[in-house]
């Protein structure tokens, strides 16, 4: 499997770094924070930032989570609008 499309959930003090490392890395990254400071340094590292978690994984190959609290994960994974409704068949889910 080679992965190029990454959907990352959660760009704040960890999460932000680590997206950034996988553009230098030369992967696709398209992510979702809710905090705008959050979502402009993505945007300046590169990552293509959209409206929802569910439009951050729309197309990725793998999805990355990187969120406080097991309540976070659960509700952004969940329901008609979640991850797991949203991102591709076969998608990889890796959550910290």
């Amino acid at each position: 499997m080679t992965v190029t499309a990454v959907g990352f959930i959660g760009l704040g003090n960890m999460g932000g770094p680590m997206a950034a490392n996988l553009v230098k890395a030369g992967y696709t990254v398209t992510g979702f924070d809710p905090s705008e400071v959050a979502r402009s340094a993505a945007q300046e590292a590169g990552i293509v930032m959209v409206g929802s978690p569910a439009e951050a994984v729309a197309g990725a190959e793998v999805v990355i989570t990187m969120l406080p609290s097991g309540r976070h994960v659960l509700d952004v994974y969940q329901g008609a609008a979640g991850l797991l409704a949203a991102a591709p068949a076969g998608a990889l889910f890796v959550d910290r």
